[in-house]
């Protein structure tokens, strides 16, 4: 694996006494009715869907950072948003940092797959690239148009989420593994289980001019569903929750490495339970807020490691087989949207083309972007890198390569059709980047 290092244009690894601002955007990124998202197309819209950003500057290239209210962004697509978005901020596209918040009535896309089905005469769209074009030149034109404030302290706080995540994986009476809990679960037995690993804490960094709160980002770990499946455009309960806060400036979202946690403990799909579990999140961030101390905005740096997978080759995986399944006119809709990823991301491996895993580090708080479905405990272990430091770890990065399990679900055998990785070899390029991005 090949790891690279990039400071601020050769600068020290910190700059002292540099002033900053930064710009708040928001833009509307709502699907219209009848266009494709993850779990079907659009029925009707519950909730308005929304990407949400700040654009951090200094005395070198600015740093943005954006949340948006959709499943996933892969391949060609990612790299489309961060490379219109830096050219709206004046910056690099590696200094661009975009974070799916991973609801699943919401859109998903990759324009290469897209264009396979298309090429393969397949009749459902996984996704709407000139819709995508859209809604990323509006989100562009919010950033261009964003007013700067001057910042002079960044904050930190934290605080407990109570009855939210709970992880997949439960064991069985005999001592069998099973990663079968969902984010609805309706088996009271398998709601019993133990929570098992998340982490509890929602951290929230904020961005302040004096005493006057400029943005407030927060993050944590869950999958963000509790009733889904119909298509019924939701930003879900943590959207809700998001628009709850008042005070804090721009509230931003993002969920954090959640590959393996949901709320299927305490979910069981049925829509009374959004209210609380929204209750539940907007709680903590309002704890948070109320804990945050403010540090004197002085430092910065910039670390973007590169990280290089290698494919799943396990059955099924193979180059031909997924080319035969998006060829398959009889077969389901998921298999050719899978296999037809599956391929985008084969291209994407063929043409060296790396993730880009981007760290902001203010010295005593980082921003740390993961790709995918990166388990909990990858989050875990980033804030062990920078003990006694601040790290607020975003999921959903790239999302091309599904889910990114650690060596201790694959050794209990864990396997899912929604990983395009080698698992074997995933952990070590993980920690080895997530090491590089920290710490340098």
């Amino acid at each position: 694996m090949t790891l690279s290092r990039r400071g601020l244009l050769g600068a020290p690894a910190f700059l002292q006494r540099e002033a900053f601002s930064i710009g708040v955007f928001e833009a509307d990124v709502t699907p219209p009715i009848g266009s494709p998202v993850f779990t079907g197309y659009a029925r009707k819209v519950v909730d308005p869907l929304v990407a949400r950003g700040i654009v951090l500057r200094g005395s070198q290239k600015p740093v943005v950072v954006v949340s948006v209210d959709w499943c996933e962004i892969r391949n060609d697509s990612y790299d489309l948003w961060r490379g219109e978005l830096a050219k709206a901020a004046g910056t690099d596209r590696e200094r661009v940092l975009v974070s799916c918040v991973h609801q699943h009535d919401a859109p998903y896309t990759d324009s290469h797959a897209q264009l396979l089905l298309e090429k393969h005469g397949c009749p459902d769209k996984l996704c709407d690239p000139e819709f995508e074009r859209r809604m990323i030149a509006r989100v562009c034109g919010t950033l261009a148009g964003a007013k700067p404030g001057r910042v002079t302290h960044y904050g930190t706080g934290e605080a407990r989420v109570r009855e939210v995540a709970s992880n997949r994986r439960y064991v069985l009476p005999g001592g069998r593994v099973s990663f079968g809990r969902t984010s609805a679960t309706r088996d009271p037995a398998i709601s019993a289980m133990p929570e098992g690993l998340i982490d509890p804490w929602l951290k929230t960094l904020s961005f302040w001019d004096g005493s006057t709160p400029l943005a407030a980002l927060s993050c944590y770990s869950t999958h963000p569903m509790s009733y889904y499946g119909q298509a019924d455009v939701s930003w879900d309960f943590v959207g809700m929750a998001r628009s709850r806060i008042r005070g804090q400036g721009l509230s931003i979202y993002c969920s954090g490495a959640s590959g393996d946690t949901m709320a299927g403990k305490y979910n069981d799909g049925n829509p009374a339970n959004r209210p609380v579990l929204a209750e539940r999140i907007s709680q903590a961030m309002n704890e948070a807020w109320q804990a945050t101390r403010r540090h004197p905005m002085r430092k910065a740096a910039f670390r973007c490691a590169k990280l290089r997978f290698e494919p799943r080759r396990t059955r099924g995986f193979l180059p031909e087989e997924m080319q035969q399944a998006v060829a398959d006119q009889t077969a389901s809709r998921r298999k050719r949207f899978n296999a037809a990823l599956g391929k985008s991301w084969l291209r994407r491996l063929e043409q060296a083309r790396p993730i880009d895993m981007p760290c902001l580090d203010l010295e005593g708080a980082c921003v740390l972007l993961l790709p995918a479905e990166a388990f909990v405990q990858y989050q875990l272990w980033a804030q062990e890198m920078r003990k006694g430091g601040f790290v607020l770890t975003l999921g959903y990065g790239e999302c091309a390569p599904g889910y990114i399990p650690t060596n201790r679900e694959v050794n209990e055998g864990y396997d899912d059709d929604y990983c395009w990785v080698d698992m074997a070899s995933a952990e070590e390029r993980m920690r080895s980047a997530m090491n590089e991005a920290l710490n340098g």
